[in-house]
């Protein structure tokens, strides 16, 4: 088989992740890379997680058997035009960015419909940039594929099966009933999120108090807030009747419960939440989606010095990678005096075990 070639027009946290997992699944390729920020591509080169940096997009795209659109999804469609000298009818385009209707209508404009396939990588974090990405990431995410009607068989195929060598799950979707599916469990989460970190920043007194008992609940559902706000801004824009109409139905649940709640409504607050418990406990945990499964647990420990780096020391010595550690101020909703984060659910299983065999006490998140 010919050595392959992929190119990457932005190599982000997404971008960077896919480079790594198609590096790892086929070390002989060749995969070239361009963004607007040289050191990113340098470090990328230096690291070996591609070939060749460069500067602009040019010739060198010619050859490729792929190309990944991985910028912000306005930018995708200038990116494309940019391209279009330079691809060959070989070439499988496609994206990764979560709103579709924006570029599937560039690439009609343009007349390559016959080899572009819409990808969508449903997995991701908080952090963002090259320098967070990793083949893991990917891993039982997932990966969205939406075709033409024109698409030839064979690309759909191939590609397919290139999304299930990086480790991840390819779904075969419409892309407008994407585009309506995603506006309701990132795109619309995303804006609530912001909207309730907004909402205790202007209610919030002088002495910050709301920011410095913030956990548990109020910290998990707003997590993704730290996301970037320029391609948050983008999606807002190219995705903005689906996300508009939804907020419409959110709005109307609100002030519906509003009212339960102003009535001391006893049967409505209660339908309201198990209604929402029965159908969230329903979800699957085996993969991943745009709002990345956690993997935490809390640990009872006593406030004594040295008690937390005890624990540390313990997950360390077994080579237990942990993510995130930390002391829990606010334990209304949480369990535990310390909570700490795992990057997979073997090291959280590993973790478990150890601890609970050294007689801790050891509560499991769900997330």
């Amino acid at each position: 088989m010919d050595t392959r070639i992929y190119g990457f027009v932005g190599l982000g946290l997404i971008g960077g992740s896919m480079a790594r997992a198609i590096k790892n699944a086929e070390p002989d390729c060749k995969i070239i890379a361009y963004t607007p920020h040289r050191s990113t591509v340098d470090a990328a080169k230096e690291e070996g997680t591609i070939d060749v940096a460069l500067d602009r997009i040019g010739p060198e795209f010619t050859d490729c058997d792929y190309i990944f659109l991985c910028a912000p999804v306005e930018i995708n469609n200038d990116n494309l035009e940019l391209l279009m000298p330079y691809l060959s009818l070989k070439t499988t385009v496609t994206d990764i960015g979560s709103v579709k209707n924006s570029i599937h209508e560039k690439v009609r404009e343009l007349g390559i419909e016959k080899q572009f396939i819409g990808g969508h990588p449903m997995t991701g974090t908080e952090r963002i940039g090259y320098q967070n990405s990793k083949a893991s990431l990917l891993e039982n995410a997932y990966y969205i594929l939406t075709k033409t009607d024109s698409c030839q068989k064979e690309r759909l195929e191939d590609y397919y099966l290139l999304v299930k060598k990086m480790g991840a799950i390819p779904l075969v979707v419409p892309y407008l009933q994407h585009d309506y599916a995603t506006a309701a469990i990132s795109h619309v989460p995303h804006v609530l999120s912001a909207a309730l970190v907004n909402l205790v920043k202007n209610s919030d007194n002088e002495d910050h108090l709301m920011k410095t008992i913030a956990a548990g609940g109020f910290k998990d559902i707003t997590r993704i807030s730290s996301s970037s706000p320029v391609m948050w801004q983008q999606i807002c824009n190219t995705n903005s009747e689906n996300i508009s109409g939804l907020l419409e139905h959110l709005i109307d649940s609100l002030i519906e419960i509003k009212l339960a709640v102003e009535d001391h409504d006893p049967d409505k607050l209660l339908d309201f939440f198990t209604s929402a418990r029965t159908y969230r406990e329903s979800f699957s945990d085996f993969t991943s989606g745009p709002i990345q499964k956690t993997y935490v647990l809390h640990v009872e420990i006593d406030d004594q010095p040295g008690r937390l780096a005890a624990v540390a020391v313990l997950l360390s010595d077994h080579n237990v990678n942990i993510k995130n550690i930390g002391i829990v101020h606010n334990r209304e909703y949480e369990r535990g005096t310390l909570r700490i984060e795992f990057h997979s659910g073997k090291d959280l299983e590993q973790a478990t075990k150890l601890l609970t065999s050294n007689e801790y006490t050891v509560v499991l998140t769900q997330g």
